[in-house]
């Protein structure tokens, strides 16, 4: 009911202790940071990419989601070496680029977790509860879910009336009584209903 939405993509090496991985809804935040980290630290590539609240009420939902897709995405093909953006395309993206030239599995394809799949250069196949089955799409949904849960609690700091570290930004009761008792944040979903 109030953020970004975050995605991520990530490109792993034959050899990742993919049984390190699960789906990142079933693991600790601890945990999360901790295999966070190792993914960053042993991918070949990963990117992060976001979309806004506003984009999410422009656009709706499913849509601001493949266009976070998207981002990650080019965020993988489109950083410099310290993991800048060469582009904004990417909406404040970070990650490690993907070298096509140097790599020897310079062809890729993507795996998306759910029904719809976003405009990408590569093959994309929609796999239902991917983030529990498909090790890449593990590692990304560890990523994405750590870092928009960061995000959530410096937002938390930001505005501390409406409890951002403990519910992060999900529709939980206790979000929609702060809701309705402080009216909406400056990052609420406007198009989400308060019920």
């Amino acid at each position: 009911m109030a953020g970004p939405v975050c995605a991520a993509a990530v490109v792993l090496p034959p050899d990742f202790p993919a049984g390190l991985l699960d789906d990142s809804k079933k693991l600790t935040p601890k945990r999360r940071d901790e295999l966070c980290q190792i993914i960053i630290n042993t991918a070949v590539a990963w990117g992060v990419g976001w979309a806004t609240h506003v984009e999410i009420d422009r656009l709706n939902i499913l849509q601001a989601s493949l266009l976070a897709m998207k981002r990650a995405f080019n965020c993988l093909l489109d950083t410099d070496v310290n993991g800048r953006p060469n582009s904004l395309e990417a909406e404040a993206p970070f990650g490690k680029p993907f070298d096509t030239v140097t790599s020897k599995a310079a062809i890729l394809s993507a795996v998306i977790d759910g029904l719809h799949v976003p405009q990408l250069p590569v093959p994309c196949r929609a796999v239902v509860k991917a983030d529990a089955t498909v090790v890449e799409v593990m590692a990304a949904s560890i990523l994405a879910k750590t870092e928009r849960d960061r995000l959530m609690e410096y937002y938390g700091k930001l505005y501390p009336q409406y409890g951002y570290q403990g519910h992060k930004g999900y529709p939980t009761r206790k979000h929609r009584e702060l809701i309705r008792q402080h009216g909406p944040s400056p990052i609420q979903r406007i198009s989400f209903r308060v019920r």
